[in-house]
């Protein structure tokens, strides 16, 4: 989501799923979205409809913004009269990253032994930006709470300077921008847009590795603002180090500001998370509860909101009293979702089966053609599905870390190259989400 009426359009779908159809036609088909007020969303109504979902519907909208922003929101109705005034009144100019940031702040950031480091730079970059850490360069796993910290120096950058020119981009999403600018002969537009940033905030910069023209446009943008000496902050699943495609004049300039990993969290941290965000959402927990959902699910911080959410959803729609029965049921929930990670052991099992071989064919010794690409293939759906360590990877086939890294290398190669080998690893990814 990239606009304010991108969050609302996404509102309402949530809310459709609630609601008949009769229903959202009649009350939201002319209402608009207006603002982003911190932790309010503001929306117009045309006369008389202004009070009935004021009254009857916000717990609609506030509960569809709590599942898009994971905070909670209070919710203002204005009418179509008023919207002019109010935009005028608002203290800060519009941002078109304000969505992004409502409920990404550091206050609401659980800070333990694997995520401290990273949060302090990030605290350090949103009180002094441009002049120390830049860039800043946030990885790790996904759900770990990289993109929270991003947004966190955004929020802070833009109370203390609303003037200031914040832009957000996720890495597909570059890539996709410069295609369309490309495509629509307005490059010069998009370098305007991007190149003149006071902060350059870029999610998942892994998506441009290996894209040619993407890296070139990247490196300029990169370099003009860093020129300038306005702030960088990069989020990735791994290291520059570690992107094998990444051309050598990013990977350096990655690596010339600070690079800070985000690593699972500990017990006690996964149990405050818990806590905090049930709190956020009025949900009371036990202690057995929150043991148990801190047990079960290790890896993930999103995993572990997603928990309380569906807990939230029981409490509220079904009436349910939240015991350990109705804890493992959410947790259930989330198997079922096919959001927990699959084990090395079974994407080599997929794979082999996709080649109609044996496990053992992929963890022996042969060279033969067939068995390496598939032995290949394994290994780059652990690097990227699990993240695993390269080390880990090689004792997995008895293999050395230099093969490991030749064989993540030579898929990523051919993905781009090949598409049948794009097609090939798709195949096999869908496979191992859909056993899992």
């Amino acid at each position: 989501m990239n606009s304010l009426n991108d969050v609302w359009e996404e509102v309402k779908k949530l809310m459709s799923e609630q609601l008949t159809p009769t229903a959202m036609k009649t009350w939201f088909s002319e209402c608009n979205a207006v603002a982003i007020d911190n932790d309010c969303f503001v929306i117009s109504a045309r006369g008389y409809k202004k009070d009935i979902i004021a009254s009857r519907y916000a717990s609609y909208v506030k509960a569809a913004l709590s599942e898009i922003f994971s905070c909670d929101f209070d919710l203002l109705v204005i009418s179509e009269d008023e919207v002019s005034d109010y935009l005028s009144d608002c203290s800060s100019e519009d941002n078109g990253n304000l969505p992004q940031m409502a409920g990404y702040t550091f206050d609401r950031f659980i800070v333990g032994p694997s995520n401290k480091y990273a949060h302090a730079a990030a605290m350090a970059v949103a009180e002094n930006p441009g002049s120390v850490y830049n860039p800043l360069f946030i990885y790790g796993n996904s759900g770990l709470g990289k993109t929270h910290l991003l947004l966190s120096i955004g929020h802070v950058i833009n109370e203390r300077d609303p003037k200031a020119k914040i832009v957000y981009i996720k890495g597909d999403d570059f890539i996709n921008d410069m295609v369309a600018a490309l495509r629509n002969g307005t490059i010069s537009d998009f370098r305007t847009k991007y190149r003149h940033a006071d902060l350059f905030l870029v999610d998942d910069i892994q998506f441009i590795s290996g894209k040619k023209q993407t890296q070139d446009e990247f490196f300029h943008t990169f370099n003009n603002i860093y020129e300038m000496n306005h702030q960088i902050v990069i989020t990735s699943d791994r290291p520059p180090m570690e992107m094998n495609l990444l051309e050598d004049r990013l990977r350096t300039r990655f690596e010339g500001g600070l690079l800070a990993d985000i690593a699972p969290p500990d017990p006690e941290t996964r149990m405050a998370i818990i806590r905090n965000k049930a709190a956020q959402l009025g949900l009371m927990l036990s202690d057995d509860s929150v043991e148990y959902i801190a047990s079960r699910i290790t890896r993930n911080v999103r995993q572990l909101e997603g928990v309380i959410k569906r807990l939230t959803a029981y409490k509220e729609i079904l009436n349910d009293v939240i015991t350990i029965d109705s804890v493992k049921r959410a947790i259930d929930d989330i198997v079922r979702d096919g959001e927990t990670l699959p084990t090395p052991q079974k994407i080599i099992q997929e794979t082999a089966r996709f080649f109609s071989l044996t496990e053992a064919d992929l963890r022996g010794p042969s060279r033969s053609k067939n068995i390496s690409f598939a032995r290949q293939i394994s290994m780059y759906l652990i690097r990227n599905l699990l993240n695993y360590p390269l080390e880990n990877i090689g004792k997995e086939f008895d293999r050395n870390h230099s093969t490991v890294i030749s064989s993540v290398k030579k898929i990523e190669k051919d993905m781009i190259d090949d598409p049948s080998v794009s097609a090939t690893v798709r195949d096999i990814s869908s496979n191992i989400n859909s056993s899992n």
